[in-house]
């Protein structure tokens, strides 16, 4: 019979072991070999799981609790994809998207642009916090110009999420930064300064990488952008009045306001802008905000770039969130995550394999999981106490919650991040991911480095007691 725990079976490491596998090879199979849309893999993951917890003794209430806990992390990052479906589409109707796409057109070369995109995008990260709010703003105007380019997408996009989301593991005002210190009770700062043995060199690595790409890509004349460039001052209000929603997004960032309230005052300042230049009716408006902004600019190539938004675009994106927060929610509600995590730490028994079990876990919970916070907080509590009982500096403990957590995020196709990067930059999350070098590269340091300056600790301490 199964053992019982608070009310529910028991599942061991080696059948928590088994359930992930499974798991994993539908996802795997289904997604990449058979190239279906992740949510029917997905979803039949969660039925097969719902079942499977049935026949193994868990009443249908404790897995109904499972599905509404799995779905309440995600609840703001839901609405927050609604904000940005419509400050996608606002922002093209003020001319703020069209805006900055002119004026890249003027300032970037072709040779340099990807290593301009990282750049930008990581201090444009780095000063709000938010990788999402670059990845939706900046990030698409980006997207447009690579194209005109005639740069890979992948390669654009891979650029502009390396940026944004090394911006947002460094910066002060990012959820992240502040969530990974708290768990382990460091100072915000003091946790910012131990990114510097990995994110820094992560982020040189990553440039390096974008400048030699960037030589070999590219194969737009300048006719080419000369036309466009006049395409947009024809259609669309080119000023540097219309980047003010840009300049009230980063404010709000300042004064820390949430993310939510800052895109809708980022959306309305845009419509209130939009319409002094161009007014138009509350119907029109209203299917801009549902539907998406449609261009007409007798340029086809022109209309596809700046035809976006809208809430309706972001619905596919929702779906697969709820569907990826209820497979999570419910491997967290049978114990299987738990489970896993206590049989991980039976394996330890030195300082390298500890950071390294906790970096593996914070990816494992972003694989299973999808949901950003999640990847950092559960690790993070599991593996706390570990890491003080081997008088390791909390530091260490940040730094790989940010890294292997936070981080990694955005390459898990099926992660609240990889929805929403797919979603708003309108691209395959596997066409990108292979070029976003700085998660990737992150997330090895972060390993290694751990291993060093534990052998490092190890040797002091040696020395110390001589």
């Amino acid at each position: 019979m199964a053992k019982k725990k608070s009310g529910k079976p028991h599942i061991s490491f080696p059948e928590s072991l088994i359930v992930i596998i499974c798991i994993l090879l539908i996802l795997g199979y289904l997604i990449i070999i058979k190239a279906q849309s992740p949510q029917v893999p997905l979803f039949f993951s969660v039925i097969l799981l719902m079942f499977y917890g049935f026949i193994r003794g868990f009443s249908w209430e404790v897995i109904m609790d499972g599905i509404e806990e799995g779905i309440k992390p995600g609840i703001i990052p839901l609405v927050i994809f609604l904000m940005i479906g419509i400050l996608i589409a606002t922002w093209i109707y003020a001319g703020t998207i069209p805006t900055i796409m002119y004026f890249g057109f003027k300032l970037i070369s072709i040779k340099f642009f990807l290593p301009m995109v990282f750049v930008t995008c990581s201090l444009i990260a780095l000063v709000c916090g938010s990788s999402f709010t670059t990845i939706s703003t900046l990030g698409i105007a980006f997207m447009g110009i690579g194209e005109t380019l005639g740069i890979s997408l992948g390669l654009t996009a891979g650029a502009i999420v390396s940026g944004a989301f090394f911006g947002a593991n460094v910066s002060p005002l990012s959820g992240t930064a502040n969530l990974a210190a708290a768990i382990g009770d460091v100072d915000l700062y003091d946790h910012i300064k131990s990114l510097i043995w990995t994110d820094l060199p992560a982020w040189l690595i990553s440039i390096v990488i974008y400048f030699i790409t960037g030589l070999n890509h590219g194969n737009a004349n300048l006719k080419t952008i000369i036309s466009m460039s006049n395409e947009l001052q024809n259609n669309f209000w080119i000023s540097w009045w219309v980047l003010l929603p840009v300049i009230l997004l980063l404010v709000t960032a300042w004064l820390k306001m949430p993310a939510v309230p800052s895109l809708a005052f980022g959306a309305i300042f845009a419509i209130v802008i939009g319409w002094i230049h161009k007014p138009i009716g509350i119907n029109r408006l209203a299917n801009y905000i549902m539907n998406g902004y449609v261009a007409h600019t007798g340029n086809a190539n022109m209309d596809t770039l700046l035809s976006k938004g809208g809430i309706s675009s972001m619905l596919s994106s929702l779906s697969l969130i709820i569907f990826a927060l209820i497979l999570g929610g419910l491997l967290i509600n049978y114990g299987i995550i738990k489970s896993l995590i206590i049989g991980i730490e039976t394996f330890i028994n030195s300082a390298g394999k500890l950071i390294f079990a906790t970096a593996i876990t914070c990816i494992g919970v972003n694989i299973l999981v999808g949901e950003q916070y999640l990847s950092i907080i559960l690790p993070g509590e599991s593996f706390k106490d570990s890491f003080k009982n081997r008088s390791l500096p909390s530091t260490y403990l940040t730094r790989v919650l940010s890294d292997a957590g936070g981080a990694v995020n955005a390459i898990v196709p099926w992660s609240v991040s990889g929805v929403f990067i797919s979603g708003a930059l309108q691209i395959n999350p596997f066409k990108y991911i292979p070029f976003a070098f700085f998660p990737i590269i992150v997330a090895i340091l972060t390993i290694l480095i751990g291993f060093i300056l534990s052998h490092k600790d190890k040797r002091s301490k040696i020395n110390s007691m001589r």
